[in-house]
């Protein structure tokens, strides 16, 4: 079932260690299926240079398993509710990366403040509340999933792939699992970046709309001329 899109997956999961972005194995990569029903995802806590196609779960949009000797991801509940909400996305990526992480801890967003982050994110990165003792208690993956839906409410996921959420850690997504990975790895460069520049100047400006919106636009808008 799914096989190419299992190597697809295995190959993102193997790559997000390979770009180190996870220590031991806080991290996973899921994608889902061309008709939208099936999602393949990460088995929980298996090492990455392990891993094999074989060994990638399938799983349907309520997160129960169909195909897989393995447990699927502690996740899989949060990856299932953002491809039910986020339409069109088509693949995801979860990291607990360094200097993405540093923001979520300290429950801040990621500004914009050049334009390394504007050919990825349009705006700053958002951050979602904190989950209530009742949500971690009753389904604390979904209500994760929940609470990024909720931040999402007057946002584009389209146009903004990637989430901090409180406390915890970020989230990517994109058009396939190779495509989340990318911009997870934009993701933790832009933190580091950002910290960079408040250690050199703590009252750096936000870059001007009129740049933001130039530099995401020539590479992802309706005219766009960045690259073949």
């Amino acid at each position: 079932m799914l096989e190419d899109l299992k190597d697809r997956v295995c190959q993102a999961n193997v790559d997000l260690a390979a770009c180190g972005l996870v220590t031991l194995t806080w991290g996973n990569v899921s994608g889902i299926s061309a008709d939208r029903e099936r999602v393949v995802i990460k088995p929980s806590g298996v090492p990455y240079q392990r891993l094999r196609s074989a060994d990638m779960v399938v799983v349907d949009l309520d997160g129960r398993v169909l195909e897989g000797d393995l447990r699927p991801s502690s996740d899989t509940a949060t990856h299932v509710l953002l491809y039910r909400h986020f339409a069109g996305i088509g693949g995801i990526t979860h990291t607990h990366s360094r200097h993405a992480t540093m923001f979520a801890q300290a429950r801040r967003e990621i500004p914009c403040l050049g334009t390394t982050h504007a050919d990825h994110f349009f705006g700053p990165v958002p951050v979602t509340r904190p989950l209530t003792n009742a949500e971690v208690d009753a389904d604390y993956e979904a209500n994760t999933g929940s609470v990024i839906i909720e931040r999402f409410a007057d946002l584009d996921p389209r146009a903004m792939p990637a989430v901090l959420v409180a406390g915890h850690a970020p989230f990517t997504w994109g058009k396939d699992a190779a495509d989340s990975l990318k911009n997870a790895i934009a993701l933790e460069a832009v933190a580091e970046m950002v910290l960079g520049t408040w250690l050199l100047n703590p009252d750096a400006l936000l870059l001007e709309d009129y740049v933001l919106n130039k530099h995401y636009q020539r590479k992802h808008g309706p005219n766009a001329y960045y690259g073949q």
